[in-house]
């Protein structure tokens, strides 16, 4: 198979290039910084995924794998849930890392103790921002929310700590009201500000102005992003965030996380690295091994358009892409999968098969000079085969599949109740009545 061509520069000056990477040749100016840094949150926010539960051996070997990469950040977990948490941190910041190991905690004192007794390299308090939260979750004023944000800040510097202020829910707070609070961090001494889109409302164009007013606003500092994909959004958030100037921004392998998750961390990276040209000094080629091992002890199957990572990004039946990707690669596919390590280029037999693909799966195994006629034969069982095969099979693994996700996340009902009576509470009526049968 003849190898691809690569995508060039604007500077190259050919005129008979295979394709056009119009990031690179639009002229078109961006904000970037001079160092992008990857902050992961797979074991902490990618662990709060309905179901997900790291023991700390994983999250052991998750940051490992993570380092090796060569991630900048990682929150590995909010010390102060609870004894088997705190250990987990506290191995991981123990274990020699080159990335800087984050603790993260509310804006309680009794949290930062928690990543003291860690000794993490930095911590991250928290607390939200907008209307809603103030009213309905926290029960605090603005003026609350300011003092016990400046506390936080001011006992974490104190304890010899690198701080990042985070707020949940920033880009639905009132802008007057996230200037006031961010200033306050800033002078209090926080190092980095992660603005949130906590449930993934921006769109790229309004974060990109959204952004630029509230830096201006707030000043000169490290910015960092932390984007959730409600609207199927967050990758293009993220990358306009980027290219606005921002420093930091947040991911999950896979796009792990609350809700319908986080900004993946493959997609943004490979994004940079690809169309914009920009070097992330990251080792991209042990994504899929990584994302894998999360895939397994997570217990969330990677999804199979998932881009990059999932079942079928390199997948192919359609005779007309099968034919192009034999011919050259680039025809169907903007990445080579050749750049990641156990990844392999896929050709599925079935209805839309094309004679190219049969031609080449036959010649792997030394079938060769196999006569037009012969192949189209082929070709026609194929096609035949597949439209009548039974669908039963793939009725039984949908079924199975939403049997899992609806009776074995987390704590089961029947489980639910047997635990409520060890803690002393009856199982009520209804819900024995509502308890599936054995």
């Amino acid at each position: 198979m003849p190898g691809p061509e690569r995508i060039p520069t604007p500077s190259n000056g050919k005129k008979d290039v295979l394709v056009h990477n119009w990031h690179l040749e639009s002229g078109i100016e961006y904000k970037f910084p001079k160092k992008i840094l990857f902050w992961d949150e797979t074991l902490r926010d990618g662990e709060q995924t309905a179901g997900v539960y790291f023991t700390p051996d994983e999250k052991l070997e998750l940051a490992r794998k993570f380092d090796e990469m060569g991630i900048h950040i990682a929150d590995v977990g909010i010390p102060a849930v609870s004894e088997q948490e705190k250990e987990s941190v506290k191995r991981i910041a123990k274990a020699g890392l080159d990335m800087s190991v984050l603790g993260a905690c509310r804006t309680l004192k009794s949290d930062i103790d928690a990543c003291i007794e860690c000794d993490v390299d930095e911590i991250s308090p928290f607390i939200a921002a907008s209307p809603v939260h103030l009213k309905h979750k926290l029960n605090m004023s603005e003026d609350q929310v300011v003092e016990k944000s400046v506390e936080a800040i001011e006992y974490g510097k104190d304890h010899g700590f690198k701080v990042t202020f985070v707020t949940e829910d920033t880009v639905r707070a009132d802008m007057d009201f996230v200037e006031r609070l961010y200033k306050a961090a800033l002078d209090a001494g926080a190092d980095r500000l992660l603005l949130c889109d906590t449930v993934g409302v921006m769109t790229p164009r309004l974060f990109q102005w959204w952004l630029a007013e509230a830096m201006k606003r707030i000043g000169k500092a490290e910015y960092g992003v932390h984007i959730h994909n409600d609207f199927g959004m967050a990758t293009a958030n993220s990358l306009a965030a980027l290219e606005a100037g921002v420093t930091v921004v947040n991911t999950t392998f896979g796009g792990l996380g609350e809700r319908a998750g986080n900004a993946p961390f493959e997609e943004i990276a490979f994004a940079l690295e690809l169309l914009y040209g920009r070097k992330t000094g990251l080792d991209l080629s042990k994504t899929y091994e990584v994302s894998k091992r999360v895939e397994e002890l997570s217990g969330v199957p990677l999804g199979i358009t998932k881009p990059i990572v999932g079942y079928n990004a390199f997948t192919h039946e359609s005779g007309i892409h099968t034919d192009g990707v034999i011919k050259n690669t680039l025809t169907y596919e903007p990445i080579q999968v050749e750049m990641m390590d156990g990844r392999k280029r896929r050709f599925v037999f079935g209805k839309h098969t094309g004679t190219r693909a049969i031609e080449t799966r036959l010649a792997e195994y030394g079938v060769t000079n196999v006569p037009k006629e012969t192949l189209l034969k082929l070709q026609r069982e194929i096609k035949l085969h597949t439209e009548h095969k039974l669908k039963a099979e793939q009725g039984d693994f949908i079924e199975r599949y939403r049997d899992w996700d609806e009776n074995h996340k987390g704590v089961t009902p029947r489980e639910f109740w047997q635990l409520a009576l060890k803690a002393g509470i009856p199982t009520p009526a209804k819900a024995r009545k509502e308890l599936p049968a054995r």
